[in-house]
């Protein structure tokens, strides 16, 4: 492998990152039970029901979010990696090209990493798309603005946990 490829191609990738006021054992409580999935997991207007959730590697997770519209989208995911405390990778999967309404693209490797400093908690999602056009269209379809809504319900969710 030349030097060349071995470079990442960040057209294809989207980090979003957020410091949240709680350790890290209880961030990642919220991201890894189900019955905290299901408090904040999506945008504004949107509630939450967690079929499975398998968090071993090779384990599978489904969402299902209903949406204002009450249209129901469904976030599907298989678990590759996963370090207690630290991080959780998994491959988002679809059977169409429609972004879930929570922001989780299909076919899209996610990152999502738990680092604690002075009982803060910056929590990063790193998302590597197929290509620099699906990038270019979870952000379209309210990708970030997506993330942003479940964050900030995470936050709200965090300190109702504390």
């Amino acid at each position: 492998m030349t030097q060349a490829s071995a470079k990442l191609d960040r057209s294809r990738e989207i980090v979003i990152s957020r410091t949240f006021n709680a350790p890290r054992k209880l961030v990642w409580d919220a991201w890894t039970d189900p019955q905290h999935i299901a408090q904040w997991w999506g945008p504004e207007g949107f509630a939450t029901q967690v079929d499975v959730l398998d968090l071993r590697v090779g384990g599978t997770f489904l969402l299902h979010m209903r949406g204002p519209d009450g249209g129901l989208y469904p976030c599907k995911g298989i678990y590759r990696e996963i370090v207690k405390l630290e991080r959780i990778v998994y491959m988002g999967v679809a059977e169409d090209a429609h972004a879930c309404g929570g922001g989780l693209p299909p076919r899209a490797t996610v990152t999502v990493s738990f680092v604690e400093k002075n009982r803060q908690t910056t929590l990063t999602i790193h998302t590597a798309l197929e290509t620099a056009a699906d990038r270019d269209a979870a952000i379209a379809h309210g990708f970030n603005e997506g993330w942003a809504g479940s964050l900030d319900h995470l936050g709200e969710h965090l300190g109702a946990m504390a």
